[in-house]
């Protein structure tokens, strides 16, 4: 708990590509999903955590779960917001960088992630699940329909 000092939250990227059919005037930009390292995090906490270094090496996609959770508020309205951000991937570098005596220590972590969900004040915004074939944007799911198409 209040461990990490910065977060870097996915930088969510669809990946296009031009098409121009026959008699088309110009090109359209058509959907292929996400782009690689569209749900990828960074984060930076204070010092050296051991379970990090114990996760390092997991096998599986989405072996690691994280949560981060902070409040905001707005300059408006002055209405204060819970945010959550729960990633579940791996880890791909983590950096203890340079620890020298009187100087406080940072340990910066990259990580993959296959799953990403954020909520706002309960409302979720985006849930992805790549290898579920899983992608809701405020509350509509892309890809329920693909996914019964070929039974899932």
């Amino acid at each position: 708990m209040g461990i990490v000092e910065s977060l870097t939250f996915p930088k969510l990227t669809e990946k296009f590509e031009k098409y121009r059919g026959g008699g088309m005037p110009g090109a359209v930009d058509i959907s292929l999903g996400l782009d690689d390292g569209a749900l990828d995090t960074e984060f930076t906490l204070g010092g050296t955590e051991a379970q990090l270094f114990k996760q390092m090496g997991t096998p599986n996609v989405d072996g690691i779960m994280l949560r981060f959770a902070e409040s905001i508020q707005r300059d408006d309205t002055g209405e204060v917001q819970a945010v959550e951000l729960v990633v579940r991937g791996r880890h791909k570098e983590i950096d203890s960088g340079e620890h020298k005596q009187g100087d406080s220590s940072t340990t910066k972590v990259s990580s993959t992630n296959s799953y990403a969900k954020l909520t706002i004040n309960g409302e979720v915004l985006y849930e992805v699940d790549l290898v579920h074939m899983v992608w809701i944007v405020d509350g509509k799911d892309l890809l329920e329909e693909h996914r019964r198409a070929i039974g899932l």
